[in-house]
């Protein structure tokens, strides 16, 4: 949850509705944003 709050400035309560398999996908595309940021 951090990485999305970091990458996306979203607050917890804002990713409070969301599955554990929606959490995973948001995860994965805050990871792909960070990276082509140039970040790792």
């Amino acid at each position: 949850m951090a990485d999305l709050a970091i990458v996306f400035h979203w607050a917890p309560q804002d990713m409070d509705a969301l599955t554990v398999t929606e959490l995973m996908e948001w995860r994965e595309r805050a990871r792909a944003r960070s990276q082509a940021d140039g970040r790792k």
